[in-house]
């Protein structure tokens, strides 16, 4: 007996989402996304926590957008408690991408100050998307928290994060300037400035800010 012509789509989807070439998973992907199938949900969950290849993960990311938020957003959402660092990473960009606030409560403040920098830096992302209104300022009093962290990409993610919450990162970012730290202190000053004048570029706000610390307030070298 044979199969049913959709049943064979299906299982031939399926395994080319598993093939060990990384340009058929990418047709596969693709397939699915121009046909959104709710079958095909589970396995383009499972294989982004595993995906090695960017630009394949970023077509699975798309194929997820293309179904209902109603059949994705739960499964993405049980993947943020995932011990794999890509799985919370990649299911945070998802759902920053898909947009749905019925996601936020799921944003919790161990996600924005998770240890990994690449999940951390998807949850703010996926923070300042999904926040409701109202509550931007609770959200930038945590992400000020994580100011000074990691290298330059991480830092400017955070910077731009905050900067999208708008006018309420002010006062955080007014108290994170006399921080004991210096690296947070820096980061508060270019953060502020690249807000006022986002065509300087963080590496010129940061630089700027250095001076300034290393200055001090009484423009004498500390």
């Amino acid at each position: 007996m044979s199969m049913p012509e959709q049943d064979t789509h299906t299982v031939r989807g399926l395994r080319g989402l598993e093939d060990s070439s990384s340009s058929v998973r990418l047709r596969a992907a693709l397939a699915v996304g121009t046909a959104p199938d709710p079958r095909f949900i589970g396995k383009l969950i499972e294989r982004c926590a595993i995906e090695p290849e960017f630009y394949v993960r970023e077509m699975l990311t798309w194929a997820l957008t293309r179904h209902p938020a109603s059949m994705t957003v739960p499964g993405l959402v049980d993947e943020l408690g995932s011990e794999r660092a890509q799985a919370r990473s990649q299911a945070l960009h998802t759902l920053s991408k898909i947009g749905d606030q019925r996601a936020w409560p799921a944003i919790t403040r161990a996600l924005l100050t998770d240890a990994d920098d690449e999940v951390a830096r998807s949850a703010w992302r996926a923070a300042v998307v999904l926040v409701p209104g109202g509550e931007e300022a609770e959200l930038a009093a945590v992400l000020v928290t994580q100011l000074g962290r990691g290298e330059r990409e991480t830092r400017l993610s955070l910077s731009r994060a905050l900067i999208a919450l708008g006018e309420v990162i002010t006062p955080v970012l007014r108290a994170a300037m006399t921080d004991p730290d210096p690296g947070v202190r820096a980061h508060a000053i270019a953060t502020e400035r690249l807000s006022r004048d986002p065509d300087a570029g963080f590496g010129f706000a940061i630089e700027e800010a250095k001076r300034v610390v290393a200055l001090g307030p009484t423009g004498q070298e500390e």
